[in-house]
């Protein structure tokens, strides 16, 4: 046998380094590829034998890996007492019943991509990107448009409500039956147009798209929509959709706010008089929008039957119903002021309000499910109602700190020249371009039917967290005029609003820390929820087919992480040609590095994780950021590569992957893996820092950027399209338009001023005292002097703010301050 072997050691013909080299490429080619057990098992035999290896290594070689390739013989040699040893230790984290729930309500999407390590590019690259129907489109040019013009968002923060009007308006137009079928008197509407509405409402008037949205997201029209019986979708749906149903839903308590399996509110069943079921209802709700004014209550509390009337045990878990809001023992009529943002959310409270069991939503057959009905419909509401209200401010931010930008002087020069003022821009502006790459393919998804909970909390918490940022810096761009309450203001109010967002259907604390990537390392990984089922079911054949597998994809993605970073992507093949082609393989190489991390947090500390919630969140940060890097790259292509866009594109990808890197060199700042600790803080972190997978966009691509956002024309057109702008003078932001154009249009006489005084024609002086002496002088004509006029007029009237006499500020009323003072200009006593 020995001189078998001998006859076949084809490596001991070359040198040493050189057949070392071969093997080593041919396993790392191996691992790359993601190669099955028995081509391992052959490759590693052909190796030692290549070697010249003694019988008795070979032999051994060879009986263990058939002890793997064999899986009877595997599952009970190996992996059942393995499976045994790790539930012993609790290695893997349980599941509870509620968690098991939310994680059944979702789907996996994209996101399922990254996980794996290997990310289908192509997949990526060809999601749909959807586009308003023509339907859609005349809704948001007719009645979104008119509603914006009805509302002033100053006059409803006096009156703390909308006039009658409006409300009106509001029903005659089925606003709250957007998402409501058109058989029962709605309009069907996809997530995508949803969620362009809800955004255009949101540049006009916070209050109105949150009154707007709430009755379209989650609550009982979307509930009975997907749960109701027929009985109750005939009769509800249409009331609903007309407005003759103002509803809301009860789901927060005082003692259950992120963590809602924990409310108090109950229902007990019991027989009446005259023998039928009924439930007996108590509860105690808080922050509750419109429920002040509410004709019906979805009501979310846990139910009991002790005397088992629906034969389905005692405690059945907990339940939605609807609640007539005039039942006897309801208690309404009460506000919260949430930071004085006038939008009705209010406490509600029921003692002992007695139901029909045929309030249960879904009936019967819908007791004891309340918790999946409401983990469905958030991993679909989370991705469209409050990103929508961000990206609906984003575009407004880009619009209007553009123009002001372009408007306001300091030091004899637009501010917007500043490279101070370009850096916050930037990010106002790169932000948008994002954000609503996003928005278009989260919609996508959800007009396709995924219910991709991961993703949706991905979407809620980095929309309301960057809409943060760019209120930050816009109203810091524009300063006095930011913090100066009025009809002018356009910032203000939204700056104050910002933190119920960041509070709302799950805190952004809580959706970073435990549900992107506590819930996306068990529901999107590609083994590790099988794994947990089967310890859970005690099933060593299910544990052993998944088990393996795992082992295998964490061994091809240290490999692949390996590769890919020091080829810095390149071994990638990018679906796409262009400036897009560099991303996708960064995405890549950002998805093999995630997923081999991922594995090692999952097998450090596995039940444990769950507690290591700053460490979750970084993992959370490097998965956000690769989706909305991947969303990024599809709009790019989606909107045509067009070549103006790609200072907006390029300063996306750059941050996407800054924040990536950002999070990886925390990571390995902090994991603690047994034995290894010491090689994620040094070499790899080292290694980490100097071949950097991204960099802070450079300042020359955020000039590039800042100056865009103060162009009119085509381009700031589409990057904050889908928002209201009035055409009225009398508005702030039309205000800001106007002196835009009239700046622009009066470009080339101003630059006939400068030459004029760069050259010494001119005395240096403010433009309106120049006019004359450059009138006289030849420089300019008097046509184009009056055009001077008008500009700096406009100019001056777009930086004003408000004012009030002391009787109108303390009943709280206010009058926008007249338009002009140029007696004040031409005196000098004016800073423009």
């Amino acid at each position: 046998m020995e001189s078998i072997i001998q006859q076949f050691a084809f490596f001991q013909n070359i040198p040493t380094g050189a057949a070392l080299g071969l093997v080593i490429f041919i396993l790392l080619l191996l691992g790359y590829r993601g190669a099955p057990l028995w081509l391992w098992t052959v490759t590693g035999a052909a190796v030692l034998i290549g070697f010249g290896s003694p019988v008795w290594l070979l032999t051994a070689f060879i009986v263990i890996m058939l002890v793997f390739n064999i899986k009877p013989i595997r599952r009970v040699l190996v992996s059942g007492p393995i499976m045994k040893l790790l539930d012993a230790m609790k290695i893997l984290p349980a599941i509870s019943e509620t968690e098991q729930t939310a994680i059944d309500a979702g789907t996996v999407w994209v996101e399922g991509e990254f996980f794996s390590g290997k990310p289908d590019l192509k997949r990526l690259s060809t999601e749909t990107f959807p586009e308003l129907t023509e339907k859609e489109k005349a809704f948001m040019d007719g009645p979104v448009e008119e509603l914006c013009s009805m509302v002033s968002d100053w006059e409803l923060f006096q009156r703390k409500d909308f006039d009658q009007k409006t409300w009106n308006y509001l029903k005659e137009k089925r606003f709250f039956g957007l998402i409501i079928p058109e058989e029962y008197g709605g309009y069907g509407f996809s997530a995508n147009a949803h969620s362009a509405i809800v955004a255009k409402l949101a540049s006009r008037c916070g209050p109105l798209a949150t009154t707007v949205m709430v009755p379209n997201s989650l609550g009982p029209a979307e509930l009975l929509m997907h749960y109701g019986t027929e009985e109750q979708k005939n009769y509800y749906l249409p009331r609903l959709a007309k407005g003759e149903e103002i509803p809301c839903f009860a789901l927060t308590e005082p003692n259950a706010g992120s963590d809602a399996g924990a409310m108090e509110s109950t229902g007990e069943v019991f027989r009446g008089e005259d023998d039928n079921l009924y439930i007996k209802l108590n509860w105690d709700k808080r922050y509750i929008t419109l429920a002040a004014i509410s004709t019906v209550i979805g009501l979310a509390f846990k139910l009991y039957d002790p005397e088992n009337l629906l034969g389905k045990g005692n405690d059945l878990g907990i339940t939605a119903a609807l609640v007539p809001s005039d039942s006897k023992g309801v208690e309404l009529g009460k506000r919260h002021d949430p930071l004085g943002i006038p939008f009705y959310n209010c406490p509600t409270r029921g003692k002992d309000v007695v139901v029909p069991l045929d309030a249960i939503i879904g009936g019967k057959e819908g007791a004891g499910n309340g918790w999946r009905m409401l983990m469905e419909s958030l991993a679909v509401g989370r991705g469209i109602s409050l990103p929508a209200q961000s990206i609906g401010g984003a575009r407004t931010a880009t619009r209007a700190i553009g123009a002001y930008a372009a408007i306001r002087k300091q030091f004899g020069i637009n501010i917007g020249k500043f490279e101070g003022i370009e850096e916050p821009m930037a990010r106002i502006g790169g932000y948008t371009y994002l954000m609503d790459a996003a928005r278009g393919y989260i919609c996508g998804a959800l007009d396709k039917g995924a219910k991709p909970a991961v993703v949706t909390a991905i979407a809620k918490y980095n929309f309301t967290e960057l809409g943060r940022e760019i209120i930050n810096d816009a109203m810091d761009i524009i300063g006095g005029a930011g913090i100066s309450r009025g009809p002018r203001n356009i910032f203000a109010h939204s700056y104050i609003a910002t933190p119920i967002a960041i509070t709302v259907e799950g805190a952004n604390i809580l959706t970073r820390t435990l549900i992107i990537f506590g819930q996306g390392a068990i529901r999107s990984h590609p083994y590790a929820l099988k794994e947990i089922q089967a310890l859970m079911e005690k099933d060593v054949k299910k544990f052993d087919e998944n088990f393996w597998k795992h082992i295998g994809h964490v061994g091809q993605n240290k490999i692949r992480a390996f590769l890919l970073s020091i080829t810095r992507g390149w071994l990638i093949e990018s679906p796409v040609a262009g400036p897009a082609a560099k991303y996708y393989r960064k995405l890549g190489w950002a998805s093999a590095s995630f997923a081999f991390m991922a594995d090692m947090a999952l097998g450090s500390y596995g039940g444990a994780l769950k507690m290591k919630e700053k460490l979750a969140g970084r993992y959370a940060d490097i998965l956000s950021w690769m989706l909305l890097a991947a969303a990024t790259l599809r709009r790019y292509e989606a909107d045509g590569k067009q070549e103006e866009d790609r200072d907006y594109f390029e300063w996306a990808m750059e941050h996407a992957f800054y924040r990536i890197q950002t999070a990886f060199d925390e990571i390995y700042s902090e994991i603690e893996v047994p034995g290894l600790s010491w090689m994620f803080r040094g070499p790899i972190a080292i290694w980490s820092r100097i071949n950097r997978i991204g960099r802070k966009p450079s300042d020359e691509l955020g000039h590039r950027v800042a100056q865009a956002m103060q162009k009119r024309g085509e381009q700031r057109d589409r990057i904050t399209h889908n928002i209201y702008i009035p055409e009225s003078r009398d508005e702030s932001l039309g205000k800001y338009e106007y002196a835009m154009e009239q700046i622009e249009m009066s470009f080339p006489v101003y630059k006939k001023l400068y030459n004029a005084t760069k050259s010494g024609d001119l005395r240096k002086d403010h433009v309106l005292k120049q006019i004359e002496p450059a009138v006289e002088n030849g420089i300019i004509t008097e046509e184009e002097a009056s055009q001077v006029r008008s500009t700096e007029e406009a100019r001056f009237d777009a930086i004003l703010v408000d004012e009030f006499t002391l009787e109108e500020y303390e009943k709280g009323t206010a009058s926008a301050p007249p338009a002009g003072g140029l007696t004040d200009v031409r005196r000098g006593k004016a800073v423009l």
